[in-house]
């Protein structure tokens, strides 16, 4: 975890502080779980609460130097923390860690571990929402020039933009709650998974209270194809994140100009030319999203295991799993505040809009000719022919409009009315069903 791309509320939930009071917590319920059914005393589970709970609520510096002391020498994380914890619960701490095995708590951490960092994520989704439906609303009508390969296409609405990338970020608010409950599993099930020292019902305590469910078949550990699906989708999210600051970046453009990142009182673009006025924030969510997709495939590959378990996982997953989710948090917060103060530029929109001397309607006039007899086929060369001559010539002195070059075509005049010509130049047509796709969209 980068400090610089760091919030605090996602940094917390991997400190080793949460992690610890994590495993207490689970081995305090398998204790419960187990007194419940007569394993072991209830006098004994009552103990391991009273004792190990305000250790663990008031764990200090201290006390992880001395878990990290004790695991240098067993070289063995869970031991250590289990050491460390038989120090303060005393004579009972044997029945602590009772028919368990290492991934059982480790397992069932990351997994509350990953809930915590999607209710999180899930927070931050809903602010880029918010946002991006505030500003589509504001933009709703405001005209601006659709591109394809990058070529000026056909009108469409600033409002409209924005709104596609609303839709995609609501796609992908249901596939983090998917993936959240994909994870949501619990696995208290022992060496390898057999249930041999454990009964069933102290696993089914245990998840019920922690709000998870039960893994049907956990082996030693539970199946990586739920993390894989898990960081899966947050490449996705990263890659809508990415998406939306390319269109800004692209926005922002000196040759462009309809929207830009704001820039703040105070705030300087160049060490070296002071006019600048750089993309910064979008530039930055382009790379942080290149982070979060980073850690797709080591996912995807810690699915293939040796048989019950092995560890090449774990190694990855301490890597990955604060680094993709700390990653995203910070991008998400940033995207959300940019757009929040997005400076849009209707004027220059419509400026952008007719530079090209009004071909961004060849369309609509290539339908008025068909609408006026003439086959489509012959239409589209009489409109490509126009709209070619006004390309080629634009800012020479011989150079017409489109809609100039129409009029002095004689396979047009006398054939399509000139109200027809005007009506399909009207760059309004395009902003018709607005209203229906933001009932869609927005419903």
């Amino acid at each position: 975890m980068v400090p610089r791309y760091t919030r605090p509320a996602m940094a917390a939930i991997w400190s080793p502080e949460n992690r610890f009071r994590i495993w207490f917590e689970i081995e305090a319920l398998a204790a419960e779980g187990m007194a419940s059914i007569g394993a072991i005393p209830e006098s004994a589970a009552q103990s391991i609460r009273a004792r190990g709970g305000p250790a663990l609520a008031s764990i200090s510096i201290a006390d992880l130097d001395r878990i990290d002391a004790i695991e240098r020498e067993t070289r063995h994380d869970v031991i250590a923390f289990l050491t460390w914890l038989a120090e303060h619960i005393g004579p009972d701490s044997r029945f602590v860690h009772l028919g368990m095995t290492s991934s059982d708590v480790l397992d069932t951490c990351l997994s509350l571990q990953l809930v915590q960092a999607a209710n999180l994520l899930l927070e931050d989704i809903d602010a880029v929402l918010a946002a991006l439906q505030a500003r589509a609303v504001e933009h709703k009508y405001s005209l601006t020039i659709g591109r394809s390969h990058g070529i000026h296409a056909e009108p469409t609405s600033f409002g409209l933009k924005l709104a596609g990338h609303y839709a995609e970020f609501a796609r992908n608010r249901h596939r983090l709650e998917t993936a959240r409950a994909e994870v949501a599993v619990c696995a208290i099930s022992g060496a390898v998974g057999t249930f041999a020292h454990l009964d069933p019902a102290v696993e089914a305590y245990v998840a019920a209270k922690l709000g998870l469910a039960v893994e049907p078949v956990s082996t030693q550990v539970i199946p990586r194809d739920r993390h894989a699906a898990f960081f899966c989708t947050l490449g996705v999210i990263a890659s809508g994140v990415e998406r939306l600051a390319t269109e800004v970046r692209h926005l922002q453009r000196s040759e462009v100009r309809e929207a830009e990142e704001f820039f703040h009182p105070g705030q300087k673009g160049s060490s070296a030319m002071p006019h600048k006025r750089n993309p910064v924030l979008s530039e930055n969510l382009t790379g942080l999203a290149r982070i979060v997709r980073a850690t797709v495939v080591p996912a995807l590959e810690n699915v293939t295991l040796w048989h019950e378990r092995d560890i090449s996982h774990s190694s990855v997953e301490r890597a990955i799993a604060p680094d993709a989710t700390v990653t995203l948090d910070f991008a998400l917060a940033r995207l959300a505040g940019m757009m929040e103060k997005l400076v849009v530029h209707p004027a220059r929109m419509a400026a952008n809009l007719e530079s090209l001397g009004g071909v961004v309607h060849s369309g609509e006039v290539l339908l008025a000719l068909t609408r006026a007899g003439i086959s489509r086929e012959d239409s589209y060369r009489i409109v490509q022919r126009n709209a070619m001559a006004t390309w080629e010539n634009l800012g020479t002195p011989e150079g017409r409009s489109f809609r100039e070059n129409l009029a002095a075509d004689p396979d047009v005049v006398g054939r399509v009315p000139a109200a027809a010509l005007d009506a399909a130049m009207d760059p309004r047509i395009h902003l018709a069903q607005v209203d229906a796709v933001f009932a869609r969209v927005f419903n």
